[in-house]
């Protein structure tokens, strides 16, 4: 976010200044978005879990995504990574759904918490597979990777950025990502699109603005910050990050990638009963 906001300073000849509003899982940030003049000078950058996995899992919003935010621009998106301890018997996505129906109640998966994007996507694959598999929730990534590294934890997603000092000096397994795309840090983890699993959402980050921000602001904005995004120093500095510049490439694009993904998480959401209490 501070990257993008020095850069279109520059394009725009003025100051942008990111304002860090945390809290209520970034309800408080969005709400003051949602209430700010529609005039392109106030923006939210924020990510997929707080756009569209939030309106999913909880009740009780203050706003509406669809109706109280224009999206601008999708600026970089990536999988999650779904590993395995090195003394687990697979290599692959298949070879883990097959040890795991063989073994019904053996092992637990974990995630960086209730609602998360693992967590929703391991209950998908479970729903899809007829796997049984607790969920152990972490309230830190580093030890959730730490378990896996010791084999105390067998099963476990995580982000992109986080596992890779831990991917590097193999001390865990990676066996699928989600999305269809690999990763820039990490390209030899195969796609759960690619092991035959359909699973097309993945984390994003963007831009939104206002609702009745002006069409011509919202268009020139996204235009500007896809440019950025895409300028090549800015591409490695993102993919040092192990995620990339956003397929999306127009607010019409990014409106769609919104849609699709709630639309997704709310069935997802709905068929496995999870609830996060706002």
């Amino acid at each position: 976010a501070r990257e993008l906001a020095q850069r279109l300073s520059a394009e725009l000849k003025l100051p942008v200044v990111v304002d860090n509003k945390p809290g209520g899982s970034g309800i408080i940030g969005t709400q003051a978005v949602v209430r700010a003049a529609p005039d392109g000078y106030t923006l939210l950058y924020t990510t997929g879990s707080n756009t569209v996995m939030a309106p999913a899992l909880m009740k009780n919003l203050p706003y509406d995504v669809t109706k109280d935010l224009a999206p601008v621009a999708q600026t970089v998106e990536g999988g999650v990574i779904l590993h395995v301890s090195n003394d687990m018997p697979v290599k692959n996505l298949p070879e883990l759904v097959q040890l795991v129906k063989s073994n019904p109640g053996k092992y637990s998966y974990g995630t960086w918490g209730v609602g998360s994007s693992g967590h929703l996507t391991m209950e998908w694959l479970k729903r899809k597979t007829g796997m049984e598999m607790p969920h152990v929730a972490y309230k830190q990534s580093s030890q959730l990777l730490t378990e896996l590294a010791t084999g105390t934890l067998k099963i476990g997603f995580t982000d992109p950025g986080a596992p890779l000092p831990f991917i590097e000096t193999k001390r865990l397994r990676s066996i699928a990502v989600t999305g269809i795309v690999r990763l820039p840090r990490t390209p030899d983890i195969p796609t759960f699109q690619e092991q035959g699993y359909d699973f097309e959402p993945v984390g994003w980050f963007g831009v939104l603005a206002p609702a009745h921000t002006p069409a011509p602001i919202v268009e020139r904005l996204g235009a500007l910050i896809t440019r950025i995004q895409n300028q090549p120093d800015m591409v490695k500095k993102v993919a040092a990050l192990n995620v990339q510049a956003a397929q999306a490439k127009s607010p019409a694009a990014f409106q769609a990638v919104i849609g699709r993904d709630l639309k997704m998480w709310k069935q997802i959401v709905a068929d496995t009963g999870i609830t996060v209490d706002n």
